[in-house]
């Protein structure tokens, strides 16, 4: 039996490993088991947004991503084979404003090899038979093909096993949703032969009666295709074949001599979906992250990053109710808030323009509307934003607050907020405000003006008994932008591990850090086990 094991994470694909690989980088000991024999060899996701970006280079393995990664610059748009403009990024303020093509299964290799760096090998073809748990533990039952079942008993478990999850139907949670009706996704990875220009970082969209396709250069394997067409009657249930894929979009783009090879690995697949979110992302120490607790049609390709922001929100806080640093009920927001996260992207997909199966009438009118906005500036900067996911916020996580405000908070940043990455003056110096965040701590953000006066040091009192970490940062903005996109500098920001604003106050108002604090950053620390784990890091 091992045992000194505070969380097992079951599922080794993006969302499993990045959920370990953030739990390593808060020193948290860790074991992943997977019933696959390997790292997948199947395409799949190919795209993460700035959020998870920004998310992935604050757990470190960002930069390792983006160096084999496209990053996606602009995107042709035609309609009915008619060009109706570019939409261009890269506007956005962060340290990843763009978002970045790679394939799933190079993803999880570069998230496997820098898991393995922090200490931590996947336990491949070990599926889990049975779970159980207490007040102050969780016995799993792992078996090894080939070998006989074992008991792991693990301070936390976490099940990020997909659709089908084994964990979710332990656990007897439901997973409630309902089939997207007359729609399928035909994918495919090819080369293309047509007079298009080819420029890593330069995408499609032919969008046409029923049908919108999606070609992005991907590194190593020519284009990912993504055909959103309506349904045959009866269905097709056979994987599609390459002319399947190459009438789609030689039909959309209107270029009927296309022609195209497909790539290695091969990927061709033919899916239908259904939007389901489970019951519960919690069930007392068994916590649910990615396709288990969520899923939905990859319309915006937003479902690998959805999990991946999940796992980010999600590991914080179960290493602070472990130590004694966050009360219990911090990991009910973790379900509060990835739940609404799902339903909100699932609301916004079913309505984006670009991939909705559209009668003619309706396919012109949505062809006027593009163009009219590809010619806006503002207009491009508002769809960047919104597929950027820095939109995404938790204004109604109960750990967002902001107290002392009778008539509501005026304008710029709320609580809930993802916090702006924009320039501030820190120690006398130009820094991006995100380079003041950690993982592993709360950062109070107050103007320099309080830096050595009685506020300040009264807000550090106030935190005196707090058990998380807070680190204190004097700033001012540097230039109007970022001035107003922090707001009135007479009000202080808590923000919180994962770059989200947890609280909202004036300055001179300690007592309501202190109530914060007090609701928030105080607990009891889980009971450890006291044995080495087998295989683990101490």
């Amino acid at each position: 039996m091992r045992t000194d094991l505070e969380v097992l994470v079951v599922g080794a694909g993006p969302i499993g490993l990045t959920t370990a690989i953030a739990l390593r980088r808060l020193g948290m000991r860790v074991r992943v088991v997977d019933r696959a024999p390997g790292t997948n060899r199947e395409p799949r996701a190919d795209v993460i947004f700035p959020r998870a970006g920004e998310a992935l280079g604050a757990l470190g393995v960002g930069e390792t991503i983006r160096q084999h990664a496209y990053e996606m610059e602009s995107s042709t748009i035609y309609s009915s084979g008619r060009r109706l403009g570019t939409f261009t990024t890269g506007r956005l303020s962060s340290d990843y404003p763009c978002a970045m093509t790679i394939e799933q299964h190079h993803i999880e290799r570069l998230l496997t090899e820098e898991l393995a760096g922090l200490g931590v090998t996947v336990d491949w073809r070990t599926r889990v038979i049975d779970l159980e748990q207490d007040e102050h533990r969780v016995g799993v039952t792992v078996q090894r093909q080939g070998e006989p079942p074992e008991r792991v008993e693990a301070a936390w478990a976490v099940g990020c096993d997909g659709i089908r999850s084994t964990v979710r139907r332990l656990l007897g949670v439901g997973f409630p949703g309902a089939e997207r009706r007359n729609m399928q996704v035909v994918q495919g990875n090819v080369i293309p032969s047509w007079s298009l220009t080819d420029k890593p970082g330069n995408g499609y969209f032919f969008l046409a009666p029923y049908r919108s396709v999606i070609a992005f250069p991907t590194p190593g394997c020519g284009y990912r295709i993504f055909c959103v067409r309506d349904d045959s009657q009866p269905p097709e249930t056979h994987p599609p074949t390459l002319p399947e894929l190459r009438d789609l979009v030689a039909g959309a783009a209107g270029i009927p001599d296309l022609d195209m090879v497909l790539t290695e690995p091969v990927w061709l697949s033919r899916a239908r979906f259904a939007d389901r979110i489970a019951d519960r992302l919690r069930s007392g120490r068994v916590l649910l992250a990615g396709d288990a607790a969520h899923t939905w049609a990859p319309l915006g390709g937003h479902g690998m990053n959805v999990g991946m922001l999940g796992a980010y929100n999600l590991c914080w806080k179960l290493a602070a109710v472990h130590r004694g640093q966050a009360a219990d009920d911090i990991l009910d927001s973790y379900d509060v808030e990835q739940r609404t996260l799902a339903a909100g992207v699932i609301r916004d997909m079913r309505t984006s323009p670009m991939e909705m199966m559209l009668p003619p009438i309706a396919h012109r009118l949505r062809g006027l509307l593009l163009r009219a906005t590809l010619a806006s500036s503002a207009m491009q900067r508002r769809v960047e934003w919104m597929m950027s996911d820095f939109g995404r916020h938790h204004r109604r996580s109960p750990l967002s607050a902001e107290p002392g405000f009778r008539r509501g908070l005026p304008g710029g940043i709320r609580a809930g907020d993802r916090l702006p990455a924009v320039q501030v003056i820190s120690s006398g110096r130009p820094v991006r405000s995100h380079s003041l965040l950690g993982y592993d701590r709360w950062t109070l953000l107050h103007h320099v003006r309080y830096a050595g006066t009685e506020q300040a040091n009264a807000l550090r009192l106030a935190l005196a008994a707090c058990p998380a970490p807070v680190c204190f940062a004097p700033i001012a903005a540097a230039g109007r932008e970022a001035a107003r996109a922090l707001g009135d500098p007479a009000h202080l920001l808590l923000v919180r591990p994962d770059g989200h604003v947890g609280l909202i106050c004036p300055v001179d108002r300690p007592d309501l850090v202190r109530d914060y604090a007090r609701r928030h950053l105080s607990g009891t620390a889980a009971v450890r086990p006291v044995a080495e784990v087998a295989g683990g890091v101490s």
